[in-house]
């Protein structure tokens, strides 16, 4: 049992804590865990975290689309002192006269953004690649890491679900399906040091591929974080256990493959809009029809291409100013994904949430219609991931993940009701990994 006590990853382990390290590490089924992690929370962490917990079981959202929160002045003026990247540009000027920041920036000085105040020696940091081109260093902290538990808590108390609290079961598997996985186990000091375990569903992390369901069905975890092409290979194991929910991150999740988990699990599974540099922003709500914002202290705004917010109601780009990280306090900044933004009685709502620039389709009379259209065309059926691109001849390729080509006929016959007679090819997406959704070959086909 030794072994497992490391101060520097696990400062408040107990002796329950380190069992359930030793059982999800040496389960006879256990896949090969690659990798080594820990909470690294001390007891001050702790503190805060349980405060900041009781602070948002009250808290709510206090803006509004047409008006700013009430802590954004305070905000802006600690960044403008505290951040290199703004300290340079002297007194805050007026929110609606800063610049917008992009990925592009956090990329080319990360450093930049970090406030001095800041102590780096707890410091951690990972990286991110997305679909963007631009590679991230993002800066992080152990409590911020932690946090996250947080948001995804006042997210599952949405769907009537609670987490127990105890070092004698596992409360989260986080799930990935890739050649390649970081992959570890914890346990979540928030949650009495409930077990958490990464694991890679891919046969290449395991001894024998039975082992999974095996493995799975003796943790049996009250939920399963990942992507929608993730559970729909775990959706294959022949589990006898079921979740309490499954949480969606990462990826886009159309409502036919949300309905489809939902059924088979008998589970709620919540569709969470998450970003690296914010962590959980907003899950959706069947009832509101759209993403319900988790975050108090983040400011949503919709800008259109000139950095100017649009009227309420207008679809535009997302962009983000707050959030919880504070080695990385955002102002302003583009996440390159699209949505319109409305009120609602239980806060800001972002509607037809796309990732990436939204994109226009050229039918056969000439005619332009929204991506949207082809979302809306697609929903009902159970795609785990899907990509449309047109050619400068009209025609168009639509993209399956392999787990979904057997959907391609349903999918053809839902595109002929939005393009007519276009030629549609159907093509296999040859690595399963985030794709660039909606794309074309036509100039004026991206909107402005």
């Amino acid at each position: 049992m030794t072994a497992y006590f490391d101060p520097e990853r696990y400062p408040t382990l107990s002796d329950e804590g380190a069992e359930m390290l030793r059982y999800l590490t040496e389960h006879p089924n256990a896949p090969i865990y690659r990798d080594e992690s820990g909470n690294r929370l001390t007891t001050a962490d702790l503190d805060e975290l349980k405060a900041l917990e009781r602070k948002l079981t009250t808290e709510n959202i206090d803006w509004a689309v047409s008006q700013h929160p009430s802590w954004l002045e305070q905000f802006l003026e600690y960044v403008y002192r505290e951040v290199p990247y703004y300290r340079a540009q002297g007194t805050a000027p007026a929110f609606r006269h800063i610049q917008p920041i992009s990925r592009a920036h956090l990329s080319a000085d990360i450093a930049a953004f970090v406030p001095n105040d800041i102590p780096i020696e707890r410091m951690i940091n990972f990286r991110t690649t997305g679909t963007s081109g631009n590679p991230l260093l993002l800066a992080s902290h152990p409590r911020v890491a932690a946090t996250y538990l947080l948001f995804h808590q006042r997210a599952l108390r949405r769907f009537g679900v609670e987490l127990e609290v105890g070092a004698n079961h596992v409360g989260v598997v986080l799930v990935g399906h890739q050649t390649r996985c970081f992959t570890y186990v914890s346990v979540t000091p928030m949650l009495g040091e409930s077990g958490l375990a990464k694991i890679n569903l891919h046969p290449n992390d395991w001894r024998h591929p039975d082992d999974r369901t095996i493995y799975l069905d003796a943790l049996n975890p009250e939920v399963y974080t990942g992507d929608p092409l993730t559970f729909n290979e775990l959706k294959k194991l022949p589990l006898t256990t079921r979740p309490k929910a499954l949480i969606s991150v990462g990826m886009m999740m159309s409502a036919g493959m949300r309905a489809d988990l939902e059924a088979h699990f008998n589970a709620p599974v919540l569709d969470i809009y998450s970003l690296n540099e914010a962590g959980p922003i907003a899950v959706f709500d069947n009832q509101l029809n759209g993403h319900l914002l988790l975050q108090t202290h983040l400011y949503v705004e919709i800008l259109d291409s000139q950095g100017n917010t649009v009227e309420p109601g207008i679809r535009g780009e997302i962009t983000l100013s707050g959030g919880f990280n504070f080695c990385l306090p955002l102002v302003r900044y583009r996440t390159g994904d699209y949505a319109t933004l409305v009120d609602s009685p239980e806060g800001p709502v972002l509607k037809e949430l796309s990732g990436r620039a939204p994109v226009r389709y050229q039918l056969e009379n000439g005619e332009w219609i929204n991506n949207i259209d082809v979302t809306h065309a697609l929903r009902p059926i159970p795609l785990a991931q899907f990509g449309l691109h047109q050619y400068k001849d009209k025609s168009l390729v639509l993209y399956l993940a392999p787990s979904s080509m057997t959907h391609h006929q349903r999918c053809l016959e839902a595109l002929k009701h939005v393009f007519g007679n276009l030629v549609i090819n159907v093509k296999q997406i040859e690595k399963e990994d985030k794709i660039l959704q909606y794309t074309s070959d036509l100039i004026e086909g991206f909107i402005q």
